[in-house]
């Protein structure tokens, strides 16, 4: 994406990778996308992507799921993906590392942060970090990477950005402590210029890219 590209270069920062979000798109779309050089997408929900992959039916693909996780589901999710960025409790942590088979390289996580302290979002508070990181650390079947915040929908700029740049330095303090950490998955279609200039190394993008979601059923 180009806007990706401009909003790097005005920051002076590396260009973020991009998360395809896919979630409600047809796999004919997807493949689409893939086919004109996309390889990385993003998913809401288990089911909707074990259905889309198996239609899919390309290898090559790496996948996240970026909704969030019910721990009865964990099982299916860490078979299923590549990486999960919605972590956001030790018992999710459990789950996914007991169900993420040994034979196959970690599965990478993301710990989602709820910035803005809103009741209606998920993610743990950011003074939790450092303990969940702990409990991913010691996983051999998970490997820590990063962080992932979803913060509130501000109508003024200013106060999104003062999320990013809140997310930014509990990511930087993460990384300090734990070698690996390299991912800080924040910013979606409306609002991933402000995400990239505070510091974003990967965002999350849908309608930009497939344009108005489809109606779900």
């Amino acid at each position: 994406m180009n806007r990706l590209q401009n909003a790097a270069t005005e920051a002076r920062r590396p260009v973020p990778a991009l998360v395809a979000v896919s979630k409600f798109q047809p796999a004919s779309a997807v493949a689409e996308l893939a086919d004109a050089g996309q390889q990385v997408f993003g998913e809401n929900y288990v089911q909707e992507a074990q259905a889309k992959l198996a239609e899919l039916a390309r290898p090559n693909l790496t996948w996240h799921l970026i909704g969030h996780l019910q721990s009865n589901k964990a099982a299916v999710a860490a078979d299923l993906f590549d990486w999960v960025q919605t972590v956001d409790r030790a018992k999710l942590v459990t789950a996914l590392a007991d169900a993420r088979a040994t034979t196959r390289a970690p599965l990478n996580v993301l710990i989602q942060v709820n910035i803005d302290d809103e009741s209606s979002k998920h993610g743990c508070a950011p003074d939790e970090v450092e303990a969940l990181a702990t409990l991913i650390a010691a996983r051999p079947t998970l490997a820590l990477r990063g962080l992932m915040a979803i913060p509130a929908p501000h109508e003024d700029p200013a106060l999104r950005r003062a999320a990013f740049a809140k997310m930014k330095a509990l990511f930087d303090t993460l990384a300090a402590a734990h070698p690996g950490v390299d991912t800080l998955s924040m910013g979606m279609s409306d609002d991933c210029a402000l995400a990239v200039a505070e510091g974003a190394t990967m965002v999350r993008v849908g309608t930009a890219l497939f344009g108005a979601r489809p109606a779900k059923g």
